[in-house]
């Protein structure tokens, strides 16, 4: 059984958009590759201390307790433990919860217990990145991450770049209330029964994401980069449709992309299975006026962020 080195830990794990996937059948030789986004002001936070016995306070996902249980029984470690959140990412939108709540929880007993783990092995261990390395990436890393998707002898896909985001492009979210989009069982089954990806396709896509869209995000060429990713979100889009409804998971949603985008946002895509969309304009005064001028609903919801830079934060709290 392994001890507490220290009294409290505090984690703060970031939102991410997954912008899409690179090759969803494996026709070049590798599976998936995707490309993402951490996200500010969207975050998993959380402290973790040592208590008398088990205690989940906050607003907790339901979730948080097996995820818990399941890294002290793996790790050794004991239960008696005050895990309280004082903020997560919504479930199941296509913000990478499931990811980062993993993430942060194993890492907060990891830094309690010091027990040496790295990201990568906390990962493995709570088995993500099955299919994306994104969540892993952005936990790692911050701002924009490219992963290598899954080779025969892959834990979890390696991030291949990364890149900080420039700090005047903004993005706008656009939430659904009403709905989730597909995950756990629904989610694999709905990968087993997509066709194949054309290797053509696949090609495209990986010139365009080199050769032009890492090179605008470090140039800061934002019309460039938001090309690549349109282009890049049709074509998942498009291969999701037959098991999500159409490119977008929500039809209001991609009412809204459609006319975001005629008024010169661009980036234009759907983060993950959805339900949210997203889209990316320069400066945040062309951001905020964009949203003032959508139709407003009781169930579409606008959110203006930036990209977040910077890793994970885990710290021993004083």
């Amino acid at each position: 059984m392994n001890y507490p080195t220290t009294k409290k830990i505090s984690v703060i794990a970031p939102a991410r958009l997954h912008m899409g996937f690179i090759d969803l059948s494996g026709s070049l030789g590798r599976h998936f590759g995707s490309i993402g986004v951490a996200l500010n002001n969207i975050n998993t936070k959380l402290t973790l201390a040592i208590a008398s016995e088990l205690q989940i306070t906050g607003c907790a996902p339901k979730r948080s307790e097996d995820t818990l249980q399941f890294f002290c029984d793996t790790l050794k470690v004991s239960t008696n433990v005050h895990l309280h959140f004082e903020n997560i990412i919504p479930e199941h939108v296509g913000l990478g919860s499931g990811t980062q709540l993993a993430l942060a929880i194993g890492s907060a007993l990891n830094a309690l217990y010091n027990l040496g783990l790295s990201v990568r092995e906390i990962a493995k261990i709570s088995a993500r990145g099955a299919r994306s390395g994104i969540g892993i990436g952005v936990f790692e890393h911050g701002g924009l991450v490219v992963d290598g998707g899954r080779g025969v002898n892959t834990v979890t896909p390696p991030v291949i770049s990364h890149l900080s985001i420039p700090a005047d492009w903004y993005f706008i979210l656009v939430f659904d209330r009403r709905g989730q989009g597909l995950h756990g069982q629904q989610e694999l089954k709905a990968f087993q029964d997509l066709p194949s990806f054309p290797a053509s396709q696949a090609m495209q896509l990986c010139y365009s994401l080199l050769m032009q869209a890492l090179p605008a995000v470090a140039e800061n060429e934002l019309p460039a980069f938001g090309a690549v990713i349109t282009q890049l979100q049709q074509a998942v889009g498009e291969h999701f449709a037959a098991v999500q409804g159409g490119i977008f998971t929500s039809p209001e949603v991609a009412q809204v992309m459609a006319q975001l985008q005629q008024q010169g946002a661009v980036a234009i895509g759907q983060t993950s299975w959805g339900p949210t969309g997203f889209c990316v304009v320069q400066g945040k005064a062309v951001a905020e006026k964009l949203v003032t001028q959508q139709q407003h609903s009781n169930h579409i919801e606008y959110q203006i962020t930036q990209a977040n830079n910077n890793p994970a934060t885990i710290t021993v709290v004083k």
